[in-house]
């Protein structure tokens, strides 16, 4: 039993789908009086992944959802106003001699005698040029270095993946959920009441109701780890507008006064919006400022999303697992959310319980989706402490703040000599990190010893210039984003849709 659609329902729906082949019923309750939060999404390249395991077409797919694709994030005034980095997929050069490539780099940057570490990321490069393809099966070519993921609109992926889920064998129950039914003895779960009178008995409930978890907090009392000290932004304003006849290939994430403005270029529109902190801005200034920086034609009214970041102390509680907002919210800066709800369903089909709900299963997955959890905060927190802005006291606090610890062994390994280390199933690469460390203004006070050891340091150099030569000559050989749309996978024209009332939640 699923309770919930949207983005988070509906991707536990089509993924649970192959359980109906095996005799297991799987359905999904959902009420239309109750809006979803879903806006334009960005996502991040495991997204590929899931929808393979699905069957989608991947042409189909982004036609349906009016998508565009994604190469990375670009990050404007982040580490003062008038910069800007990109974190890219894919990886940075090539390591030599047992050597990550970004040591070498470190070594010849600091002699600025090399390009910026950028000019060494395929992804980077073709973003820069508005360029798109997939990439090479051929790990000798440097295509084979792309790495993608996608935009797309939330609302028309959900509806996308009910038509696969019902089709497959998903049963949807339209209605609102009244009341929940736990069994006296174990507290399990036993059955949701509709509004209508109806009760729906299950054995596994998967709560996608979004922040309010009307099963894993309301019924369950699982409790829930704020990370407000950390993560300031409380608040969302979201503004669609009329979209470019050319969309970027890439996200855009702009710091502002009191948090940062995201950007997802969409085939039909730009899903925009303003993420900040009500510390330290009123609503009405966050939607005015919203108003202000559109670059067309406004869609809609600026809809008000209110949330805690954080996560519920268990993702799985005695039958119920939680998906989506009912898991926990960390604020979408690296387009993480469609993940993490991939993610709990992966670990869920590996760990996917018999009615005897063996205690360790519940242990191991919490275990792993809270430290995920962890890993993620992590990364987005690197973002706002390592800022050198001063113009306001939202940028003068984050700065200020203390970090995690696992966070602050992470800088301070970097500051030292740039050496990165994963942990476990660490959803970032050492690229990334790589890319947000150098974008923010940390730089090593020095490169790792083995460099001075691996070779004729002007020899280095020429390799290093001639990767970056071969990574600009096959970005400027792609097509632009919007030719390869347009021949794979242009979509019809948007109707205008209404909006949906949206159920605020805190």
């Amino acid at each position: 039993m699923i309770v919930g659609g949207g983005t988070a329902g509906w991707m536990a729906a089509a993924a649970l789908a192959r359980l109906c082949r095996a005799g297991i019923s799987v359905t999904l309750v959902e009420s239309d009086e109750i809006g979803t939060i879903g806006v334009g999404e960005a996502t991040i390249p495991p997204i590929r992944t899931f929808n393979a395991m699905l069957g989608l077409d991947e042409n189909e797919f982004v036609r349906r959802t009016q998508g565009t694709f994604k190469l990375g994030i670009e990050f404007v005034d982040w580490q003062r106003p008038g910069t800007r980095y990109m974190h890219p997929f894919g990886t940075f050069g090539a390591d030599l001699e047992g050597v990550s490539f970004h040591q070498f780099w470190l070594q010849h940057s600091s002699r600025g005698v090399i390009p910026d570490i950028e000019e060494f990321n395929l992804c980077a490069v073709a973003a820069r040029l508005g360029r798109f393809q997939r990439p090479a099966a051929d790990p000798r070519s440097v295509l084979s270095t792309l790495n993608y993921a996608f935009h797309f609109d939330a609302n028309l992926y959900a509806a996308y993946l009910r038509e696969h889920a019902e089709a497959q064998g998903v049963v949807r129950r339209e209605g609102r959920v009244a009341n929940v039914n736990l069994n006296g003895e174990s507290g399990f779960v036993e059955a949701v009441h509709l509004a209508n009178g109806e009760r729906i008995e299950g054995d596994l409930f998967i709560d996608c109701s979004g922040f309010r978890g009307l099963l894993i907090e309301e019924a369950l009392e699982t409790g829930y780890e704020e990370w407000t000290r950390w993560l300031p932004c409380d608040r969302a304003v979201a503004v669609p507008c009329a979209g470019d006849a050319d969309p970027l290939p890439f996200t855009r994430a702009t710091a502002l006064g009191a948090g940062w403005q995201w950007r997802i270029p969409l085939q039909h529109r730009l899903g925009t919006g303003y993420v900040y902190s009500s510390s330290h801005l009123s609503d009405e200034q966050a939607s005015a400022t919203a108003l202000t920086l559109l670059e067309g034609e406004q869609l809609a009214e600026p809809r008000l999303i209110r949330f805690t970041t954080g996560r519920r102390r268990k993702q799985w509680n005695r039958n119920v697992v939680a998906l989506g907002l009912a898991s926990g919210f960390l604020e979408p800066l690296e387009s993480t959310s469609i993940h993490l709800v991939q993610a709990g369903i992966s670990k869920l089909l590996a760990m996917l319980p018999d009615r005897g709900f063996n205690p360790v299963l519940e242990a191991e997955y919490n275990r792993l989706t809270a430290r995920q959890f962890e890993q993620v905060r992590d990364f987005i927190i690197l973002h706002y402490k390592a800022n050198d802005r001063r113009d306001t006291a939202f940028w003068r606090d984050a700065a200020a703040m203390e970090v995690p610890d696992s966070l602050a062994t992470k800088m301070a390994l970097f500051a030292e000599n740039g050496r990165l280390f994963r942990h476990e199933d660490e959803l970032f690469s050492e690229a990334s990190w790589l890319a947000v460390f150098l974008g923010q203004g940390i730089q090593p006070e020095r490169w790792d010893p083995l460099v001075d050891a691996a070779g004729n340091p002007e020899e280095i150099r020429q390799t290093l210039l001639r990767m970056a030569a071969f990574m600009r000559h096959a970005a400027e050989a792609m097509p632009t984003h919007r030719q390869f749309i347009d021949q794979h996978c242009r979509a019809a024209p948007a109707q205008r849709a209404r909006p949906i009332p949206m159920r605020n939640a805190s």
